[in-house]
């Protein structure tokens, strides 16, 4: 059962959101992404109010689930638009769950608004709810999954069981006392099952640390159904020790042992819970597989299935594992025999015509309507509780009914049913007539405008003594604040009844006002106070009045709501936060009761017997006095009636005193032991409870153990990996510092060969300035002559110029020139001709297949309209010829008509004459012909229009073909 519970479900309830804009062209879609995996709620539509109603939920086990809070893992939910066009996503913003919230325990859904929303102006939120179930997919599979398949019958060899369906039914007959199982014509032996539960032991080991075992609740019993009938023990009340008395459960069966056996394999195990009120503490199953057993003979003996069966805590409840000497059994035996057999467990019969369903030795039980899934919903009816014993309980009731016997003598009407235990021991206190009965209810809304900027787990907590109780109300479970956000308080309202004066209301309402307390409940620190806010409830008395029904006294309700600061403890000038409540006093007038009970338990004191002045066991005095018969002798005083009458009733008095001193002694005596019983009971408790604290606590002394087992591992391990650490630090420093060295020897060596760099390049450059200005003064040296060979050159021109040979000589030069130039363009011009010639000819050849190009098409174009025009006449001739047709074939129906008319009547004046041949056939021919002229011209129209086809188709030449061929046999 442990495998069952570890595996559970995160469950994030998405149902709704507000202040989304309205976008008719766009869907909204959830993603949730927990630990990698991401999971997405369908497209609704984008509107203000988007309704999602989607459960999305991730599967792990416990210890993933310790590790993942531990490392606090989130749940991030992020929403996006859907273009339903492009199918783009786009995110609008996103929230964050934190993963410790999620708890086992059903919370309210809160609204957790979008962070960093493309919607700044709206400020979108969703309605998110979270839960932790259990996976029921995980179960451990039920017996019906693994039974052994039934064996192949024998060749040849028929029985009962072949013809049985696959799933036995137990069909109860009412009239007849018994359960039919299997066909009624071949199963009609009588069996027996019973179920007893006899013993229990250990119970206390399945109530948790955290419960207390109940003094005086309804009381335990166990729980089982046996054929659809639901089964309970008689109740309870000690788990240490169970007293109650063996019950056997028996129901009658008709069938034959092979069905039968095959009906009992078919049903899951028998489970027995032990039940206390509504819930189920533990439950055990019982195998009915022996009972099925092939070596049993039901004929002679009976098959039993007993023993001390484990009870296993329900999955909600999680205890330490225990040694097999401290596990809870209970005591089961289930029997099954034939009816003719005689039970051997409590050596008792049972008739023969029982109803189906019988428990020795105590009456037919009444049991829970609910199955044993659900828990039994009813227990069966207990003895009412009460700390008083059996003879205390007597006495009491004797005292009552002297009391009610006396006020009834008094002329008292007391009610049967009002008086109690309580009631007659009971102290009362008086209330004024005065007095009203007031009921204050306070409901804190909302927290908001927090001025930390870190998120607090925020509860509240108040008290207010003046309504009777000083325990303090707290809000439950914590919510987180966070800045800029408000948030609603879960389980916040709380009303008090009290009674008292209204100028008493008045004045403790105008001193006294109510503080509220803002306490942050974080989960790795101790609560911390974190600011107090003061409710003035004389507020509430200064607002308007309603009244509250209409019948009888009139009542009133006031109520005030406001918003109040939290202010800090230390500094009251400095806000924390802002808090929202609802204040309501109802005023329902006088209050009717003049004495109220204070129930307190440890009170027992004697009730006051009111004494009458006759009572009824006092001697009474004559009824019928003597009349007086003259005068009477002196009497002695002591030998008077009256003093005999006073002597008797004070002796009586004194017996009674005795006897009530008796009684007194007595129930003294009964108290005292039952204080000792229950002294003793609550010690046995208390034992118990210690050995179950010290197992409790040895095993998480192990746990303990085990756990400085491994610290002490991992602290040395983290001592090796220091040492380590600092040996590596080490290591680095020195090739650090090595390395530094190494750095600055060489920038010193990189600098003593810069500086001797730099000083033979001075050394260079002073050279080649040196080099420099030996150049330029070779070069200037250089200009100068080259200056006076210019001027030599250019007297020496003059001179050879004066001369005639140079002039002639100059003149051929300028012919020559001119020869070879004139010679040069007479070339350019002869290619240029050629190339022009060439040119010419091309373009000729290109013109003259240009104009045969224009002809050829000229020539098609030609024909084609010449071809159309035809087409046209054609089509025109047809219609112009179609149309003659039908007005000859009119002209030619009348003259038929008139001949036959006129045929007719000749008939009718000369008689029957031969038949003249009738052109019918010819008519018929004719229209043949044109209908199929006409066809073909339709044929060939549509062909045309598609202008897929040209008149120079192929297709098309042979429909004109046809047509020609159509028109000349029409016109023959």
């Amino acid at each position: 059962m442990a495998a069952k519970s570890d595996q559970l479900l995160i469950v994030v309830s998405i149902l709704e959101g507000r202040h989304f804009p309205k976008s008719p062209r766009l869907s909204l879609v959830v993603q949730a992404s927990f630990d990698g995996e991401h999971l997405e709620t369908d497209p609704v539509e984008h509107r203000e109010q988007p309704q999602f109603s989607t459960e999305l939920a991730w599967e792990l086990d416990r210890k993933t689930l310790h590790q993942h809070r531990l490392q606090r893992t989130p749940i991030k939910l992020q929403c996006f638009t859907l273009d339903s066009v492009s199918r783009k996503k786009d995110n609008i913003g996103y929230i964050v769950l934190d993963l410790r919230s999620v708890q086992e325990v059903r919370q309210e859904p809160r609204w957790y608004q979008l962070l960093s929303s493309k919607y700044t102006k709206q400020k979108p939120a969703l309605l998110v709810g979270t839960i932790l179930e259990n996976d029921s997919k995980a179960a451990e599979p039920s017996p019906e999954k693994f039974r052994a398949k039934k064996a192949p019958p024998r060749q040849g060899s028929g029985s009962v069981s072949d013809l049985l369906p696959d799933q036995l039914e137990a069909e109860l007959i009412p009239d007849q006392g018994y359960h039919q199982v299997g066909p009624a014509e071949r199963c009609s032996d009588m069996f027996v099952l019973s179920v007893t539960v006899a013993f229990a032991t250990k119970l206390e080991q399945l109530i948790p640390s955290t419960k207390k075992l109940p003094a005086d609740d309804s009381g335990f019993f166990f729980y089982y159904s046996l054929l659809g009938n639901d089964i309970t023990s008689e109740p309870f009340h000690s788990l240490l020790s169970p007293d109650f008395e063996p019950e056997r459960a028996s129901v009658r069966i008709r069938s034959s042992k092979q069905v039968l056996q095959a009906f009992l394999s078919q049903q899951p195990s028998l489970q027995i819970h032990l039940c206390c009120g509504n819930h189920s503490l533990g439950s055990s199953d019982v195998p009915l597989s022996a009972l099925t057993a092939a070596s049993v003979d039901l004929e002679s003996k009976a098959a039993t299935v007993e023993g001390a069966f484990i009870l296993q805590p329900p999955r909600r409840n999680k205890l330490p594992a225990l040694p097999a000497e401290l596990q809870p059994t209970v005591g089961v035996a289930v029997i099954l025999r034939r009816e003719e057999l005689t039970p051997q467990f409590l050596g008792s019969k049972d008739p023969s015509r029982a109803p189906p369903l019988r428990v020795a030795p105590s009456a037919e039980q009444t049991a829970p309507s609910s199955s044993p899934a659900q828990k039994p919903s009813g227990p069966p009816p207990l003895p009412p509780p009460s700390s008083c014993t059996e003879s205390e309980a007597e006495s009491l009731l004797e005292e009552l009914e002297l009391h009610r016997k006396q006020a009834a003598a008094a002329g008292v009407d007391v009610p049967e049913g009002g008086a109690s235990s309580v009631s007659v021991s009971a102290p009362k206190v008086s209330i004024p007539s005065s007095a009203h009965h007031y009921c204050f209810s306070l409901d804190l809304r909302s927290l908001g405008k927090l001025g930390s900027p870190h998120p607090i787990a925020a509860t509240l907590r108040y008290s207010y003594q003046f309504f009777g109780s000083s325990a303090p109300i707290m809000t439950s479970p914590p919510v987180e604040l966070q800045r800029n956000m408000e948030a609603s308080l879960p389980q916040s309202f709380c009303a008090f009844d009290f009674a008292a004066l209204p100028q008493q209301l008045q004045d403790t309402f105008l001193r006294v006002p109510l503080v509220v307390e803002l306490w942050d409940r974080g989960s790795t620190s101790r609560d911390q106070l974190m600011g107090s806010a003061s409710i003035q409830l004389h507020q509430l008395l200064s607002s308007e009045r309603t009244r509250l029904g209409s019948a009888g006294e009139p009542s009133w309700r006031q109520t005030h709501q406001d918003r109040i600061p939290v202010v800090h403890p230390e500094r009251p000038t400095e806000r924390v936060a802002e808090l929202s409540y609802v204040a309501t006093l109802d005023d329902f007038g006088f209050v009717k009761a003049k004495e109220v009970l204070v129930s307190d338990s440890s009170q027992n004191e004697r009730p006051a017997v009111p004494q009458s002045s006759s009572h009824p066991m006092a001697p009474k005095p004559p009824l019928h006095p003597t009349a007086p018969q003259g005068p009477a002798a002196p009497v002695a005083t002591r030998d008077t009636l009256e003093y005999r009458a006073a002597l008797e009733l004070e002796m009586w008095k004194e017996e009674q005193e005795d006897l009530f001193d008796d009684q007194l002694r007595q129930k003294e005596l009964r108290h005292m032991q039952a204080l000792a019983e229950e002294w003793k009971k609550r010690d046995g408790e208390r034992e118990a409870l210690v050995k179950k604290k010290e197992l409790e606590f040895s095993l998480l002394e192990e746990k303990l153990q085990k756990t400085l087992s491994d610290l002490e591992k991992r602290e040395k391990q983290l001592a090796e990996a220091e040492l380590q650490m600092e040996r590596l630090q080490r290591e680095l420093r020195a090739e650090h510092e090595l390395t530094q060295k190494e750095l600055q020897e060489a920038s010193r060596r990189l600098q003593r060969e810069c500086d001797h760099r730099v000083a033979l390049e001075k050394d260079k450059v002073r050279l080649m300035e040196e080099e420099r200005g030996r150049l330029l003064q070779q070069m200037a040296d250089g200009e100068c002559r080259y200056q006076q060979l210019q001027k030599e050159f250019q007297l020496y021109r003059e001179q050879q110029n004066l001369r005639p040979e140079c002039r002639l000589q100059a003149e051929l030069n300028l012919l020559t020139l001119e020869k070879v130039e004139l010679e040069r363009k007479l070339e350019s011009t002869t290619k240029s001709k050629l190339h022009y010639k060439q040119q010419w000819g091309r373009a000729l050849k290109e013109l003259a297949r240009f104009k045969q190009r224009e002809q050829e098409n000229a020539m098609a174009r030609l024909k084609k309209q010449q071809a159309e025009l035809e087409a046209m006449k054609l089509r025109y001739l047809a219609t112009e010829e179609k149309e003659a047709v039908r007005q000859d074939r009119r002209e030619l129906d009348d003259i038929r008509n008139e001949l036959n008319r006129l045929k007719k009547q000749e008939e009718e004046r000369l008689g029957p004459a031969p038949a003249e041949p009738d052109s019918a056939p010819s008519l018929n021919l004719n229209e043949s012909a044109e209908e199929h002229l006409s066809r073909l011209l339709e044929e060939r129209d549509t062909l045309l229009r598609t202008g897929v086809y040209t008149h120079q188709d192929q297709i098309i030449a042979e429909l004109n073909r046809q047509i020609q061929e159509a028109m000349r046999d029409k016109k023959l």
